[in-house]
C-alpha cells in the first residue's frame, strides 16, 4: 500500500521547520507502510562540495569507523557527521569517484544512500515514527523533502529496499504502485551505465529518470516519456537539488492530494497529513490528475 509525503518551501520563514513538518505528515502515514521509512531532506549545500551520505549492512554497524577508514585513505580532513546508522561525509566533488571506487574495494557492505551538494537520505527498517526520531528528522532544516513509508510487495525488507532511492546526483525518488517490466528495464539500464543495486522496482523508475536527464532531457520531460516507457501503476515523487515533482500514471489507482498556498507546496497519500501545515484550512487543495506531470522549482 505505502504512503508519501513531500513539501516544498517557497516562504524561507519556513524552512526550518522542514523536518518538523515532514515528519508530522509522515506519522499519519504508519499504517500505510509499517515495515521502513525514509526521508530525503534538501538542506544546506556547499558549492564544489558533495555529501555521501553512507550506510552499514545492519544498524549495529559502526558507520563512524567505516566513515573515517573513507577520509583517511581520500580527504583526511573532509567533515563527517552522524545522525543514528547513517553517516553524511562532505567531500570535494572532484574526490567522489575516487570515494565510490575505494569504498567498493575496500569496504563492500558500505551503502550509498545518496550523492550531492544538498541531498541527505535517511532510510531505516522500523516503524515509521521510530525511524524519524532516531535519524531525529524535526530537527532538520531545508528547502523540501519527501519521504515514504513502506509496505513490502516485491522485494525484501531491507535498509536499502527502502525508498527514496538516488541514483543521480541530488536525486531521488519515491513511489506508491507497482511496475511490470522493471526486470527488463533495469538490465537496460545497468547496460547504459546506471547503478541500480536492488531488486526494487522503485530503484528501477529513479534509474530510468537519471539515465533521460543524463541523456538532456529536463526532469518534466523524463516524467512525461515515463508514461510511454513504465508499465504498471504508480504515483511518483521526485526530488533535484532545486525542483520537486510529481506524476501519476494514467489510471491514477493510487491516493494523491495536494495542497499549495504562498508559503508552500504539499503531497500527501492521504489529506490527514496535510492538515497539521500552517494555513492549510485556506489552501488550494486538489487531486492531482492522471498523466500530468506537476513540477515547482527554487531559482
Amino acid at each position: 500500500m505505502c504512503g508519501i509525503a513531500g513539501l516544498f518551501i517557497k516562504d524561507k520563514a519556513l524552512e526550518p521547520q522542514l523536518g518538523a513538518l515532514l515528519a508530522k505528515m509522515t506519522s499519519t502515514l504508519c499504517s500505510r507502510g509499517p515495515d521502513s521509512a525514509g526521508f530525503a531532506i534538501y538542506g544546506a549545500g556547499e558549492k564544489g562540495k558533495s555529501k555521501l551520505t553512507l550506510s552499514g549492512p545492519s544498524e549495529s554497524y559502526d558507520i563512524m569507523a567505516a566513515a573515517r577508514k573513507l577520509t583517511a585513505a581520500i580527504a583526511p580532513d573532509a567533515p563527517i557527521t552522524q545522525r543514528y546508522s547513517h553517516a553524511v561525509v562532505t567531500l570535494d566533488a572532484d574526490d567522489v569517484a575516487r570515494a565510490e571506487a575505494w569504498l567498493a574495494a575496500n569496504l563492500p557492505d558500505v551503502s550509498i544512500m545518496s550523492e550531492g551538494e544538498r541531498l541527505e537520505i535517511y532510510k531505516e527498517v522500523g516503524y515509521p515514527d521510530d525511524v524519524a526520531k532516531e535519524f531525529a528528522i524535526a530537527e532538520m532544516s531545508g528547502t523540501h523533502g519527501i519521504s515514504h513509508t513502506r509496505m513490502a510487495t516485491e522485494s525484501a525488507v531491507t535498509t536499502n529496499g527502502a525508498h527514496p532511492f538516488s541514483t543521480g546526483r541530488d536525486q531521488c525518488l519515491v513511489h506508491n504502485g507497482s511496475l511490470s517490466n522493471h526486470a527488463s528495464l533495469r538490465r537496460e539500464l545497468r547496460r547504459d551505465g546506471i547503478k541500480i543495486k536492488t531488486e526494487n522496482d522503485t530503484e528501477v523508475a529513479a534509474g530510468y529518470l537519471t539515465r533521460q536527464m543524463n541523456n538532456g532531457q529536463t526532469l518534466g520531460e523524463a516524467l512525461k516519456a515515463s508514461l510511454d516507457d513504465l508499465d504498471g501503476f504508480f504515483t511518483f515523487v521526485v526530488g533535484t537539488e532545486t525542483g520537486f515533482g510529481v506524476l501519476r500514471d494514467p489510471i491514477a489507482c493510487k491516493p494523491a492530494v495536494m495542497a499549495e498556498t504562498d508559503q508552500y507546496v504539499a503531497f500527501a497519500s492521504e489529506y490527514k497529513s496535510l492538515t497539521c501545515l500552517p494555513g492549510i484550512k485556506s489552501a488550494r487543495v486538489w487531486e492531482p490528475k492522471p498523466a500530468t506531470v506537476y513540477f515547482w522549482e527554487h531559482n
